[in-house]
């Protein structure tokens, strides 16, 4: 029996030895590696600094809804000389829209401007105010998103539908909550000055985007981006221009008034015909907003007023305004009318293939959005930043149109 108790007792020590050396194995022995982070981490990996992590993310390879690359610019931009007294000038001189059309492009003086903290995108908080419920502003807001998940950037989108005092509240809703950076889309060139100049008091970057400023509000944006409306209008009336041979009646179906793309999609257009093609003559200019019944109602009056002189029909807006003029000219059986618009949604590169539109222009709404939050994001990571960026042009016909589908919105 004492032996067996000896025996029982030895066995007991040697399992202790055991388990101690099996502890001290494991406390020695390498930590077992973690999982991979999560794509859309909002922080650095272990032992890399916030920069050196935000530098190494690339948007360049990104592609948009419609196959080609999500951020682009215009290379080799160039700005006419500023003549002395543009507003003297008639409006069918198209140097008279000079500071509407390159407001703030040169523009030198900024006023009060944050230094970048060159710290890295990654995290940074990214609110983004557009100016409307409207699906190509959809589509844009969802390019900026696409753009702030590369970066690993907080997003969040506010909408006024249109309403001024609505946005004004959001912009005092975002100052308050300090975010890293407010991207806005203002809804009235003027009131624009105002709520730029609020944000930049505020010590909060601002950037504006796609709806131009009058030039006063530009000296409070770390920088603005968006597409040239003027210059692809300009391109677009001297397309049509050519194409009609110079001659003929037009009618206009304008933008809301008082934004950029009022004055760039109508007066601009109706300048470029008239410097290039004097022989074109305006017969009507009518907004009826963006609802196909009321746009076809308007097309189907001039098709009754102007009759055979009515020869190009110019529409801000490719996909509702176009689908009312369209029904009324195939009503009247008025194949001989030219359409163009400022484009590109789906309804718009239907209406090329289908024939019942002769052009659009290209503008990547998803690129837009997505190139302004690049912009805050090469900001916070100290690489210098342009005071504009715009968008590259293009007029979008039956020959290139597949080049450009599926539609972004």
């Amino acid at each position: 029996m004492i032996r067996r108790s000896k025996m029982k007792k030895i066995g007991i020590v040697i399992v202790l030895l055991m388990l101690i050396v099996a502890m001290l194995a494991a406390c020695t022995a390498s930590p077992t590696p973690t999982a991979p982070a999560d794509e859309g981490t909002t922080s650095a990996p272990e032992g890399t600094s916030n920069l050196e992590a935000s530098l190494a993310l690339s948007i360049d390879g990104v592609v948009g809804t419609d196959g080609q690359p999500l951020v682009q610019t215009k290379e080799n931009f160039v700005i006419p000389p500023r003549p002395d007294n543009p507003e003297a000038l008639p409006e069918t001189d198209l140097m008279h829209w000079y500071d509407m059309a390159f407001a703030g492009y040169n523009a030198s003086e900024k006023v009060n401007q944050p230094v970048s903290p060159a710290d890295g995108c990654i995290g940074k908080k990214v609110v983004y105010i557009v100016n409307g419920d409207h699906p190509a502003i959809t589509a844009m807001s969802h390019g900026a998103q696409m753009a702030a998940d590369v970066f690993q950037m907080e997003f969040e989108a506010k909408s006024p539908n249109w309403d001024l005092n609505v946005q004004n509240q959001m912009i005092d809703q975002a100052i308050n909550d300090r975010p890293d950076v407010i991207i806005l889309l203002a809804l009235d060139p003027n009131a624009a000055v105002q709520q730029y100049r609020k944000i930049n008091q505020a010590g909060i970057p601002v950037i504006g985007a796609n709806m131009l400023p009058d030039a006063e509000g530009m000296q409070y944006l770390l920088s603005w981006s968006g597409p040239d409306d003027f210059g692809q209008m300009k391109l677009l009336a001297e397309f049509a221009g050519d194409s009609l041979g110079g001659e003929g009646g037009v009618c206009y179906m304008t933008h809301n008034p008082g934004g950029s793309p009022y004055y760039a999609r109508f007066s601009y257009y109706q300048a470029a015909l008239a410097e290039m093609y004097p022989n074109m003559k305006t017969l009507d200019v009518q907004s009826p907003g963006f609802e196909a019944d009321k746009a076809r109602q308007v097309a189907s009056d001039w098709i009754t007023r102007f009759g055979d002189e009515l020869k190009l029909i110019q529409l801000a807006d490719d996909s509702a305004q176009a689908v009312g003029v369209i029904e009324a000219l195939q009503a009247a059986n008025r194949s001989d009318v030219m359409v163009t618009a400022a484009g590109n949604s789906k309804v718009g590169m239907d209406g090329i293939i289908d024939g019942g539109i002769y052009a659009i222009t290209r503008q990547t709404v998803e690129g837009d959005g997505a190139l302004a939050v690049t912009i805050a994001a090469n900001w916070f990571n100290g690489k210098d930043v342009e005071p504009v960026y715009i968008l590259p042009q293009e007029i979008i016909t039956k020959e290139n149109v597949e080049n450009f589908l599926p539609a972004q919105w």
